[in-house]
């Protein structure tokens, strides 16, 4: 086995995968022989691990400054590629910068360079315009989602930071559909196609309509989320006043759940999908905000509670279940006093919920929050560690950790944390002595 199957084969084991899947294995040869890549794939497909892998087996340790810039549309993508990079345990700095974060940490963290930069367009051209940022030892660009970031407006930023490239040999584009010709700013040479738009296999979702009425829309969905006993589920709704009265409704019931829409800050919509992603909470609330760019393959459930304004929007609500090959289900709330929309096809087979009464399940997990991460030299195993030694907890004890900036959350059995608290309340992590408490 050479040395380069050596560090893909260590890179599977950390990505908890056992080989690569067919889009993956495709990138990976073409970038062996062509500089310049075109992926075209839908999303859930594992496009950003295949475009990840190649652009990680090129960066190199003795190389000083930035060597690879990875533009997406919107912050939750940047974030969902910096999560898929540092679950690669490569070794390389990796930085995001994405609006609503601090421009000033984001300038600390600049200071020294990172290997690899992943942000939206306009907060890195704030970066260059601030000289914050040299971007003259670039060699590899990545643009994820090349279509949105085109219909989000963002040609003139990429142009921008094209311009300050001195050195690329590589790019490489990552979209949905089909580009019907390449900026000039963008050279492609020695290039290749990879179109696996035809060969992706259609989710495989089933769909059900749900019979409600109007005055009982809410109780109906009370009982379809207690009938999926904790299974993980988003609930779609148009306008972020009807996903907090859904969040209030279940609430009163006894249901817990936890909501995510453009009105919340940037931490509390961050802290809202930490919680969802560890499974402190069975189920989210969310406006079409969360249809894209929320990368969560355990997602088992989709319900819409309002119908969005288009076909497209519903196709990508749909695509949060039933990603990488597993199953999963789609619920129609179809009432006979309210409008379907004319792109919906109601489904044949009706969902019934069970005879016997159902009651809410409580996620069997809980989120701490520390008041340190990163910037105080904090990681995931720091935390493990504190929490073995000082709280007394095994390793299967403590589920999903999130490291950021200033701040850590890890997801522990409920049971134990009551007696947690009290054990480590006046411990310190690594010489630190960090507010610790459960996380709102």
């Amino acid at each position: 086995m050479s040395k380069q199957q050596e560090i893909i084969q260590r890179t599977l084991r950390n990505m908890g995968f056992n080989e690569l899947n067919e889009l993956q294995e495709e990138t990976l040869k073409m970038s062996r022989i062509k500089d310049d890549l075109l992926i075209l794939s839908q999303t859930g497909s594992g496009k950003t691990f295949a475009f990840l892998l190649p652009l990680f087996l090129r960066l190199d340790v003795k190389t000083k400054g930035v060597q690879a810039v990875i533009l997406a549309p919107s912050r939750e993508l940047a974030l969902q590629i910096d999560g898929v990079f540092r679950s690669m345990q490569t070794g390389f700095k990796v930085l995001s910068c994405y609006g609503g974060h601090s421009m000033q940490v984001e300038k600390n963290s600049l200071s020294e360079a990172p290997t690899v930069l992943i942000g939206t367009p306009g907060r890195i051209c704030d970066h260059i315009h601030r000289s914050n940022l040299n971007l003259a030892t670039v060699e590899q660009l990545v643009i994820d989602e090349y279509d949105k970031c085109l219909e989000f407006g963002f040609e003139d930023q990429m142009k921008y930071i094209c311009f300050e490239f001195e050195k690329i040999k590589n790019t490489t584009l990552v979209s949905a559909t089909e580009l019907k010709e390449f900026p000039n700013y963008l050279s492609f040479k020695n290039d290749a196609h990879i179109n696996f738009l035809d060969r992706s296999s259609a989710p495989d979702i089933q769909f059900w309509k749900f019979p409600v009425t109007k005055s009982t829309k809410f109780e109906r969905l009370f009982d379809l989320l207690c009938s999926f006993k904790g299974e993980l589920t988003i609930v779609f709704c148009n306008f972020r006043e009807a996903t907090e009265s859904v969040k209030e409704y279940l609430s009163e019931n006894g249901y817990p759940s936890i909501v995510y829409h453009g009105g919340m800050e940037q931490d509390e919509r961050e802290r809202a999908l930490i919680q969802f992603r560890n499974g402190t909470y069975h189920t989210m609330i969310c406006t079409d905000l969360g249809s894209r760019g929320l990368d969560i393959p355990e997602i088992q459930h989709v319900v819409h509670f309002q119908y969005p304004q288009s076909e497209e929007a519903f196709i990508h609500r749909n695509g949060r279940t039933a990603r990488m090959k597993a199953n999963g289900s789609s619920y129609l709330l179809i009432s006979s006093d309210e409008n379907t929309p004319e792109y919906i096809k109601i489904p044949n087979t009706e969902y019934k919920v069970p005879n016997e009464l159902l009651h809410p399940i409580e996620s069997s997990w809980i989120t701490l929050y520390f008041s340190g991460g990163k910037k105080d030299k904090i990681n995931k195993i720091d935390l493990v560690g504190f929490l073995g030694q000082k709280g007394g907890l095994k390793k299967e004890e403590i589920g999903l950790i999130t490291v950021q900036d200033f701040s850590s959350y890890v997801a522990v059995e409920r049971s134990n944390v009551s007696s947690l608290l009290n054990k480590v309340r006046n411990e310190k992590v690594k010489g630190k002595k960090l507010k610790i408490a459960i996380s709102k």
